[in-house]
């Protein structure tokens, strides 16, 4: 992939922004911001056709998505529930026209406020919701269809909002079987279907429930479960059996049977607490997290000093990697989709902060360097590598 100009894709609570490296990962550039300053939860795109898809929104706004055709340079959006300033128009014909609001009805009225999610898999484009819904497209984002059968869940009932809501904020998919998706949600846990999303099946049982019996946070184990707040979730590559690796708000967890047992991986790391998980492009055993000293105390960096833990054998041993990172006074939160990796060798791996910056390591971890910053609070980063 030597000839590929590779971009990251990052959403921030002021737009979406783009940062090109170009086919060496070097001369990192920042464009943006772009979507209208929209708050943008999370990116995704083409490599093949160089579509871009933006999701995001809030109160204000109402939830849309936004897609770029010619690489980040000009942005649509599609509208999809109504805001706060719906209201305001309607009832105030000056601010109307300020805004050029139509009165046009949005396709979900006011089902939710916000996309959290984004998926683009075997030819469709998936997206996740606040409250907690999925959504499919096959016409590349125009038009989109609520998945009822998650909607209807049996379980339903049951899930309960995190501090940030009740969120649908991980999509996974399997490159060699478009009928599979796995959700994460919020605090509902994981959800898989094996038939396009025809039915769900909710996926958090523990694989040693006995070896989990002692703790008394109310996100941690229990009733022979992990922690329904799952963080974050990949799938590991060409993994037979769908290896599965979960950042849990307590833990860091590894299923070998698609989601069927979890297995607990926290010992060796700082604390049980924190938001990222990516997985090497080709080798299931190597894992990457960024540990956070705890939900209710801060949510920093251990001691201040900043560290992305590494794993090359599956979560079975950690290695803190530091060099080139910030050792003293360091504050800040990596946020659940603010990490992201290459696929080239050796595999780049990329995270953004809620402090604005953006830290990049070519080498797999080994050495890092800030190839961006001072951006607004950093939600997402994604990388799209181009032909």
């Amino acid at each position: 992939m030597a000839s590929s100009n590779l971009t990251l894709l990052i959403g921030t609570t002021k737009g979406a922004f783009l940062i090109s490296g170009g086919s060496g990962r070097s001369g990192w550039a920042v464009t943006g911001p772009f979507c209208d300053g929209w708050p943008i939860n999370h990116l995704v795109g083409d490599a093949e056709r160089g579509t871009l898809w933006a999701g995001g929104g809030g109160d204000w706004h109402g939830a849309g998505i936004w897609r770029s055709d010619d690489g980040g340079k000009t942005w649509k959006l599609t509208r999809l529930t109504t805001g706060q300033m719906d209201e305001w128009a309607a009832n105030d014909p000056d601010f109307a026209g300020m805004i050029g609001w139509t009165g046009e009805a949005q396709p979900f009225g006011s089902a939710f406020s916000q996309i959290w999610s984004l998926s683009h898999a075997h030819g469709t484009l998936y997206a996740g919701t606040k409250p907690a819904n999925l959504l499919k497209s096959t016409d590349g984002g125009s038009s989109w269809e609520r998945n009822e059968a998650l909607a209807d869940h049996p379980s339903k009932e049951s899930w309960n909002p995190g501090a940030a809501g009740l969120v649908l904020h991980t999509i996974v998919s399997d490159p060699a079987n478009p009928h599979k998706l796995w959700l994460g949600i919020s605090a509902a846990g994981v959800f898989a279907t094996e038939n396009g999303g025809a039915s769900w099946e909710r996926r958090n049982r523990l694989s040693n429930a006995e070896a989990c019996a002692d703790h008394d946070h109310p996100a941690a184990p229990a009733n022979g479960e992990t922690g329904h707040c799952v963080h974050n979730m990949v799938r590991a590559p060409g993994a037979s059996g769908d290896l599965l690796y979960q950042q849990n708000h307590h833990g860091v967890w590894r299923s070998s049977d698609g989601g069927r047992s979890w297995d607990d991986l926290t010992d060796g790391l700082p604390s049980t607490f924190g938001f990222p998980i990516r997985v090497h492009p080709r080798d299931p055993e190597t894992i990457w997290t960024m540990p956070l000293n705890g939900d209710s105390a801060g949510r920093y960096p251990p001691d201040a000093a900043a560290a992305v833990w590494r794993s090359r054998d599956g979560g079975q041993s950690w290695q803190a990697m530091r060099q080139g990172l910030p050792q003293a006074g360091c504050f800040f939160t990596v946020l659940r989709q603010a990490m992201a990796g290459d696929g080239r060798d050796p595999a780049g791996v990329y995270f953004g902060t809620n402090s604005g910056s953006v830290f990049a390591s070519l080498d797999e971890g080994e050495n890092w360097s800030e190839i961006a910053r001072h951006l607004p609070t950093i939600l997402a980063v994604e990388v799209l590598d181009r032909p």
